[in-house]
């Protein structure tokens, strides 16, 4: 029964996260791979099953004249109904059930309703502010420039794929970048953030707070108290006795305490 697979996946996660110290980093980067590939499968089951939902979502220019109506932001477009290479890895290639794509220079936000265990996608943004409120079951963060992009719990995984210039506050149990530089990321995640064809990326502790983050973080599954935010692992440095000059921690005196 499919029904059964969210919680094994989860559960398959969270073993996978409890053995890392005990893996070789290429055995991680396989286990990773696997349960990737899973995970898109289950969301594009997942997609077939449920009805299709259209969504308005809030996106305010910032150049908006105060008092002005917001305007109703486009949903990301859907992807083609055949996987190819213009994907990130990890995506289905099925019809989209949330997300922004091809934005600039807005506002942009959902909430707890439209992001609950759904499987979120930004792409082709540029210069916009992403406020996710809620409880994600993954995010993907493709090929935008200039963003800040917040979100909430995301129970399994988050994929950030040909990004620049960008902050990014994340919770989840696994990390993965791919083809990224000059990136700060504040994170909160159970297992060890990989990195891939990365360069300047900085990391430091997940500190984004929003009313209901309590609750978001009960549904998702994470534990508050697991947090690996400073282990972090290049698959493009095997020197194991030096630094890996692709990533870097944030001083303390740097790191953004106040989001608003």
């Amino acid at each position: 029964r499919w029904e059964e697979a969210p919680p094994r996946l989860q559960a398959l996660q969270k073993l996978l996260t409890g053995s890392v110290r005990f893996l070789a980093p290429y055995e991680v980067r396989q286990g990773q791979e696997a349960v990737a590939r899973l995970q898109g499968d289950l969301a594009a089951r997942r997609q077939e099953l449920q009805p299709k939902k259209k969504f308005a979502f809030r996106a305010l220019k910032k150049e908006a004249a105060p008092g002005s109506a917001p305007r109703l932001a486009e949903p990301a477009a859907p992807a083609p109904a055949t996987s190819g290479p213009g994907l990130a890895e990890g995506e289905s290639g099925g019809p989209l059930l949330c997300g922004f794509s091809g934005a600039q220079d807005e506002e942009l936000e959902l909430g707890p309703a439209e992001l609950l265990q759904q499987d979120v996608l930004l792409s082709e943004l540029r210069g916009c502010r992403v406020r996710l409120r809620g409880n994600p079951n993954t995010l993907r963060v493709r090929d935008c420039r200039g963003c800040t992009v917040l979100c909430g719990p995301v129970s399994t995984s988050v994929l950030v794929d040909g990004c620049s210039d960008c902050l990014l506050a994340l919770a989840c149990q696994q990390l993965r970048t791919h083809r990224t530089r000059d990136c700060r990321v504040y994170v909160q995640v159970t297992s060890r953030a990989v990195i891939e064809a990365c360069t300047e990326v900085s990391f430091a502790p997940y500190s984004w707070s929003y009313p209901g983050i309590e609750e978001d973080f009960e549904s998702s599954g994470l534990d508050r108290n697991s947090n690996n935010w400073n282990l972090v692992d290049d698959f493009d440095w095997l020197a194991t006795d030096k630094p890996s000059p692709n990533w870097s921690l944030i001083p303390e005196q740097e790191r953004i305490s106040c989001w608003d």
